[in-house]
């Protein structure tokens, strides 16, 4: 299957409570709250007029429940890949981030600046993060076509557009991270012979760029 013929969706899961009370998700398995299943839902009927043609969430309850309102518009199934979950967040899951500068401050703000250093001391780094994402990614492309929807976590959507677009490690803060239930649009560019960032941070149908192959 050509990269030419898939658009790949990044869509990061919609709120939980932990999200609210900035508590370091991780794995630990936090479902959405009543603004999360807003959210997700109103999300959903635009992706679904985007021509979504296969879902495959992270199988934490959290993308699984945001992915889930998609599917119901769809009619397509829920894939699960547990690759696409949150980065482990060792010691520091299901505490604040004031909790953690505090009682982890070194190490917590190294982290927060993007070094790799693995978060909580004990869980994953950032590069581990972006190889399994990106493996999940490549698989999907064996036999994808036509808009294929990442329901992931914010973490690991800004690992997985580092390692698609080819950015250098140090540069991957530069991508500003999605807010909840929103996505990011990757396109296969002939010309670039790469992967193109068409839309980030989005939450409406993408508009055509008209022009970009102009000379004046």
């Amino acid at each position: 299957m050509s990269k030419e013929s898939v658009r790949l969706v990044i869509w990061r899961h919609g709120q939980t409570d932990w999200n609210i009370e900035n508590r370091f998700q991780g794995h630990s398995d936090i479902p959405l709250n009543s603004v999360g299943h807003y959210q997700a839902e109103h999300a959903a009927k635009i992706l679904e007029a985007m021509g979504a043609t296969r879902i495959i969430a992270s199988d934490l309850i959290r993308a699984q429940q945001t992915a889930e309102k998609l599917s119901a518009l769809t009619g397509l199934p829920v894939e699960t890949d547990a690759r696409l979950r949150e980065t482990n967040g060792g010691n520091w899951e299901g505490k604040t981030g004031l909790e953690n500068r505090a009682n982890d401050s070194a190490r917590f703000i190294g982290w927060i600046s993007g070094d790799d250093g693995p978060a909580g001391e004990i869980g994953e780094r950032r590069s581990e993060v972006a190889l399994r994402a990106e493996a999940a990614a490549q698989d999907a492309l064996q036999s994808a076509e036509g808009t294929v929807v990442f329901v992931t976590h914010g973490g690991t959507a800004r690992c997985l557009l580092g390692k698609l677009l080819g950015l250098n490690f140090a540069d991957w803060s530069s991508l500003g991270g999605l807010s909840n239930a929103q996505w990011s649009v990757l396109e296969y560019s002939k010309y670039l012979n790469r992967w193109t960032l068409s839309e980030h941070n989005a939450g409406s149908i993408p508009e055509p760029v008209f022009g970009n192959e102009a000379v004046n």
